[in-house]
């Protein structure tokens, strides 16, 4: 049998990061046309952010429990729900027609796309040997990063000529292409592929994050880990961050900084290009200073350069009266947020294994807590001050937080193995 040119991990990793750039095509949308959405369905600053917390709030609830199915009956059956699912509801995103009906929808959207990074962790601890992990982690964030890219050079020309409705359209029948890849010749585990090299599953088998002979652990038991407590606590600081940049910035950089509706869309393609190089150099420092540092040592100064660096510089953005300071420090914001991110699912695999589904579900059940505060938040300071400089502070000071709290996260501490 010839050996195939491309690693057969390698092609899942495409399909994971196709699946991440679908994820925030799909969830940046509606920040993108917000403005729009605004204007049309008259629509205050605090009720729009209700909008977007209604997303952050139903992917937080079911985090944990579609993480947990993953775990149970393997990825590529909740893969497919999820993006099924959330192609119909972005599609009926289009269809709104008022303040309710908009929470509503965007609600069960959120409900539907819960789960796609814990199962991606988890495909990745099944798929990758550990020196790959960081690697293959940051591919999986960079697939977001694309998908926000992409989105504003998309919605925005669309938007323009049909109207703020025609997007949600567009971008909800995209996911389908992705479903019929999946179900085509994704598979949960190496083992179960014919045509794959047995070098490569042997790689793969022998120092991946999933073993064999480790029994899935009761729910009770992950949440008494010493790092898992933490690690979410530092996870829900670290998506006020995301947040911003993914649901009220372009807002922010309308209104706030009176950017028109075009120059919003380039800044924001060029924020999110910057988080791919983020990425790229996030999972190249994770992996050197782990073999440099060790494990704890490694993962916690990536951590904390990614938080601490984005802190400082949302901080100086709110600061300066300068619009080109302010978006210069913007794009610099997410490089630093994307450098750090991903070793946080880094930490989900080292101590979760088997696990990895549950445990990276509980730690995004704590972000998109944080995700949805940030929206209610944001929106009733500006709606309360008339002022889009005060939430960043704010936002700045979370992360901060976030940012200390990875001295007290010990990738070393596993979960027990009960056979």
């Amino acid at each position: 049998m010839n050996q195939p040119a491309i690693p057969y991990r390698f092609r899942v990793l495409v399909l994971l990061c196709g699946l991440t750039t679908l994820t925030y095509m799909d969830r940046i949308c509606v920040s993108i046309v917000g403005v729009r959405i605004k204007a049309a369905l008259h629509l205050s600053n605090e009720q729009f952010g209700w909008v977007l917390a209604a997303f952050a709030l139903a992917y937080a609830l079911f985090e944990i429990p579609s993480g947990m199915l993953g775990d149970r009956i393997g990825p590529k059956r909740v893969f497919i729900r999820i993006v099924l699912w959330w192609s119909l509801f972005t599609a009926l995103t289009g269809v709104a027609g008022g303040l309710v009906s908009l929470v509503v929808i965007r609600f069960l959207f959120g409900m539907g796309e819960s789960g796609t990074y814990p199962n991606a962790i988890l495909t990745v601890s099944r798929w990758f040997p550990l020196q790959e992990t960081g690697k293959a982690l940051s591919w999986v964030g960079i697939g977001s990063q694309i998908g926000a890219a992409l989105a504003p050079l998309i919605i925005v020309p669309i938007a323009v000529a049909y109207g703020w409705r025609a997007p949600f359209f567009v971008i909800g029948a995209i996911g389908l292409v992705w479903v019929g890849a999946c179900r085509a010749w994704f598979h949960d585990f190496p083992a179960q592929v014919k045509a794959m090299p047995p070098a490569e599953k042997e790689l793969i088998a022998a120092s991946c994050r999933h073993k064999d002979t480790q029994h899935q652990v009761p729910f009770k038991l992950i949440f008494r880990n010493r790092t898992l407590w933490p690690l979410m606590l530092m996870y829900f600081c670290c998506q006020w961050a995301n947040y911003f940049f993914i649901a009220w910035m372009p807002v922010y950089l309308q209104e706030g900084r009176g950017f028109t509706e075009n120059a919003m869309k380039q800044i924001a393609s060029t924020l999110f290009v910057a988080g791919i190089a983020g990425f790229i150099a996030g999972g190249a420092a994770g992996d050197w200073f782990l073999k440099l540092q060790g494990l704890k040592m490694g993962r916690r100064l990536t951590g904390m350069i990614g938080l601490g660096g984005c802190g400082l510089l949302l901080f100086i953005a709110a600061l300066s009266a300068s619009n080109t300071v302010t978006v210069c420090c913007l794009i610099g914001a997410n490089f630093s947020f994307s450098f750090g991110v991903m070793v946080s699912y880094a930490v989900c695999a080292d101590i979760g294994r088997n696990n990895t589904g549950t445990v990276t579900g509980a730690m995004n059940f704590f972000g998109q807590m944080g995700a949805f505060f940030l929206a209610i938040v944001f929106g009733r300071i500006v709606q309360v001050t008339h002022n889009f400089e005060y939430p960043l502070y704010v936002v700045a000071a979370v992360l901060f937080t976030g940012c200390l709290l990875w001295l007290a996260i010990n990738p070393e501490k596993q979960l027990p193995e009960i056979s």
